[in-house]
């Protein structure tokens, strides 16, 4: 009986840490809420293509403004109207898909005036999307993951001090994830002092609209050489390639899936912190079906 008793030890072992190393597995990131066409939260997870969801966007606070979301087609949040989205939120948990919150975007009103005004944005999200406890919370009572710094106006100031902030939030109980949206010249011109604070979680960094660093018919070059540099500059857990999930969803940058999958992804997936490629956006994925595509292979 003692070669069955060795075996079976050996088997959990495998099992247990095929358990412990499957959560931090390769995914998929897309981006919601900006288009009312794009199905509903709910619906989007459950298409089981998505590891993280961004709730695009948060495109309207500090320097003392009243935080506003903008989920375009899909809730009037000055009605109250988003609430409803708690069940979608919950529902996305419980598959396992992580819920964030995606603040700034690339039209909106924002910018941190002080080390103060950032505690103040942290201390709303907290209450408002977060852990703690607000009588007005735009989503409803459901804890969201975290907070995804899409930042492409504004200054650069004071981004760190806000990562700082929330990251201490992780103290009193749940995790609050912190993403980032860089574009990929390095450094981004607005968060790159945040990142290098340590405190990213994940950064999907924008592999598009930026010619000098993305791919281009056949070329993996300038895409190639501007990976290795995040990867080795950034102190973040993962990296993931942001790309347009449709030739209409950004100025340049598409990445056919035929590319993708033979030159691109085998390129970069041995890097130590490849965590996977985020998706602008759900509504564009819907169109060319980018993510069924290409999830076998990320």
């Amino acid at each position: 009986m003692a070669p069955k008793l060795a075996i079976s030890v050996a088997f959990l072992i495998s099992v247990s840490l095929a358990v412990q190393f499957g959560a931090d597995a390769a995914g998929i990131a897309i981006y919601w809420g900006q288009n009312g066409n794009e199905g509903t939260l709910e619906e989007t997870c459950a298409t089981g293509n998505y590891e993280f969801v961004n709730l695009a966007f948060l495109p309207t606070f500090g320097n003392g403004q009243t935080p506003m979301i903008n989920l375009a087609g899909h809730c009037d949040p000055y009605t109250n109207g988003c609430t409803g989205l708690s069940s979608d939120i919950k529902s996305c948990q419980a598959k396992g898909v992580k819920v964030i919150l995606s603040i700034g975007g690339g039209a909106g009103s924002y910018y941190l005036t002080s080390k103060e005004d950032a505690r103040q944005v942290a201390t709303y999200l907290w209450n408002n999307f977060l852990g703690g406890s607000s009588s007005s919370r735009p989503l409803g009572d459901a804890v969201l993951d975290g907070i995804d710094f899409d930042i492409e106006g504004g200054t650069n100031l004071h981004w760190d001090d806000l990562a700082r902030y929330l990251s201490a939030y992780s103290k009193q109980g749940k995790k609050v994830y912190l993403t980032a949206a860089p574009q990929c010249p390095f450094p981004d011109a607005w968060v790159g002092g945040a990142l290098k604070t340590g405190l990213f979680d994940n950064v999907w960094v924008q592999f598009y609209n930026n010619p000098p660093c993305q791919y281009s018919s056949g070329d993996l070059s300038n895409l190639e050489n501007a990976w290795k540099q995040w990867i080795s500059d950034i102190p973040a857990t993962k990296i993931f390639l942001g790309l347009p999930a449709a030739p209409a969803a950004a100025g340049s940058g598409f990445i056919p899936v035929a590319d993708l999958t033979s030159k691109v992804l085998p390129a970069i997936k041995g890097s130590p912190k490849y965590g996977g490629v985020m998706l602008w956006s759900k509504y564009y994925d819907d169109q060319t079906k980018y993510s069924s595509s290409i999830k076998s292979s990320v």
